[in-house]
């Protein structure tokens, strides 16, 4: 029971019959993530396998930003944090490759932090809720529930890139607790 596996915040009084299992899902596959990447050389993290040319690295730092934009901008509606004085925001450039020069260790602490705010801002909402934010200047999301789906979806799709990436950069398989 994939309950059993995590510690899931929950909120008193919730009506959402679905929220443990919705918010024991998305620890599931952020576990996953974890659970493939795990062990994986330096160089690996850093190296595509791909035409397109995405890393783990990339891929591990894509998904803590989504978590971020997901759950701090859209959920609970908060502003993106001001960059260090000097330095300019990186546009988002929905065409290139997920790549990342920070090493494995900061990427790891930076979406198992990610994650830990995710879940903080989750322990205070309910699933029906509509989100604070929106995704777009001219699109409204639905529920806090839909986020919840959209995030599980995507840390999925991205696990089973990883697996893959895996198996070819070093021959690792089965590592995603499936």
């Amino acid at each position: 029971m994939l309950a059993s596996r995590c510690t899931i915040p929950t909120m008193t009084g919730e009506l959402d019959d679905d929220r443990a299992e919705l918010l024991a899902c998305l620890q599931y596959q952020r576990s996953a993530v974890l659970s493939i990447v795990r062990g994986l050389s330096e160089d690996a993290w850093h190296t595509s396998v791909v035409p397109s040319g995405w890393t783990p690295a990339g891929f591990v730092e894509h998904l803590g930003g989504a978590e971020y934009y997901w759950f701090h901008n859209v959920v609970a509606g908060l502003p993106d944090a001001e960059p260090p004085e000097g330095e300019e925001p990186t546009p988002f450039d929905r065409f290139a490759p997920f790549t990342s020069d920070s090493s494995s260790t900061e990427i790891v602490a930076c979406y198992t932090e990610q994650c830990r705010v995710s879940d903080e801002i989750l322990a205070n909402v309910a699933m029906s809720t509509r989100p604070l934010g929106r995704h777009t200047l001219d699109e409204a999301v639905p529920s806090v529930r839909w986020v919840v789906l959209h995030m599980i979806e995507e840390t999925a799709a991205h696990s089973g890139h990883l697996e893959i990436a895996r198996e070819l950069l070093d021959g690792g398989v089965r590592l995603g607790q499936r």
